[in-house]
C-alpha cells in the first residue's frame, strides 16, 4: 500500500492497493482508497520507504518506481496559472469567468493576497487552511485578477509557507492587526469570513511526519493528531508518497512538555 495524494477541501488521504514494491508495469491500474480524516478518526499505519506516488487517474493509481518523492519528473505537474501576474501563460487563456482577489489571515498575525474563481473563494481559504479571509474585489476574469494580485503583493505577501502556519496553530488571529491590514480597502461586512477548524489546541503541536494517532482536525494541508498524550501537525504533502502497512510506527517520537504532566 501507498499514500498517493490528500485532498484539503474533503479532507482526506489517498490510498493505493499496489501491494509491495512499486511496478510501473502493472497490468491494471491498482484500487485507491480515500481515507476521510474526520476528527476522532484513528490512523494506525507505519511508514516505510518513499518513491514516487506514481498517477492517480480514474482508472486507479498507476504506480511508479523512481525515487524522487513525492513525484518524479515524469509525474510532476506544475499549475502554470500559479506563475501568472496578468500575462497568459498558456496557448489560449481560459480563465473568462469572474475571479475574486481575497485576502487571507494566519493566526496571529500573517497575511497573504491570492487569487480564485469566484464560486471557489470560501473553498479555496478552507484549503489553504485560513483562519480568517476576506474579499477585496471580484473582477470579470484572471487576468485581470492576476494584475490587482500582483500590485497587492508589493505589500502583502502571496505566498505563505506551511511552517509558518504550522506555528500559529494553537494562536487566535490578531484581530487589530487584521482590521488594520482591512483598512486599507473597502471591505464590506458580509464579504468577511471566519473560519473554525475544531482543532482546540492549547499549546503549539509537535512537527512530525507520521499517520498513526486520532485524528484531531485538518487545518489547510496540516494533519493535527494526539498519540501518546501528545499533539502532533503533519504535513500531508510530506506522507505522499510512503509505503505503509497497518500497524502504529514504532520509531521514538518527540513528545510535547504536556505528554509528562
Amino acid at each position: 500500500m501507498q499514500i498517493v495524494g490528500y485532498d484539503t477541501s474533503d479532507p482526506g488521504l489517498l490510498v493505493s492497493r499496489a501491494a509491495g514494491e512499486a511496478d510501473s508495469d502493472a497490468a491494471s491500474p491498482a484500487e485507491v482508497e480515500f481515507l476521510a480524516l474526520e476528527p476522532g478518526v484513528g490512523l494506525d499505519y507505519a511508514l516505510g520507504e518513499r518513491h514516487c506516488a506514481g498517477a492517480v487517474t480514474e482508472a486507479g493509481h498507476v504506480p511508479c518506481p523512481e525515487s524522487a518523492a513525492p513525484q518524479c519528473p515524469q509525474h510532476r505537474s506544475t499549475w502554470v496559472c500559479a506563475k501568472c501576474t496578468g500575462t497568459c501563460l498558456k496557448d489560449e487563456m481560459d480563465c473568462v469567468e469572474p475571479h475574486v482577489v481575497y485576502l487571507a489571515a494566519f493566526a496571529p498575525d500573517t497575511f497573504k493576497v491570492g487569487v480564485t474563481r469566484e464560486w471557489r473563494l470560501e473553498t479555496r481559504l478552507r484549503e489553504q487552511g485560513a483562519d480568517r479571509g476576506a474579499r477585496l474585489t471580484t473582477v470579470p476574469d484572471g487576468r485581470i485578477a492576476r494584475e490587482r494580485e500582483a500590485e497587492i503583493a508589493e505589500s502583502v505577501p502571496d505566498r505563505i509557507r506551511v511552517p509558518t502556519k504550522r506555528a500559529g496553530l494553537h494562536r487566535d488571529v490578531d484581530a487589530d492587526a487584521w482590521a488594520e491590514l482591512l483598512s486599507s480597502y473597502d471591505v464590506a461586512d458580509e464579504d468577511r469570513f471566519t473560519f473554525e477548524h475544531g482543532l482546540d489546541l492549547r499549546d503549539r503541536p509537535v512537527a512530525e511526519t507520521i499517520a498513526a494517532g486520532t485524528v484531531r482536525g485538518v487545518q489547510g494541508r496540516l494533519l493535527v493528531l494526539d498519540r501518546a498524550g501528545t499533539t502532533y501537525a503533519v504535513d500531508l504533502r510530506d506522507l505522499v508518497g510512503h509505503e505503509v502497512t497497518p500497524g502504529a510506527a514504532s520509531r521514538d517520537l518527540q513528545a510535547s512538555l504536556g505528554a509528562w504532566e
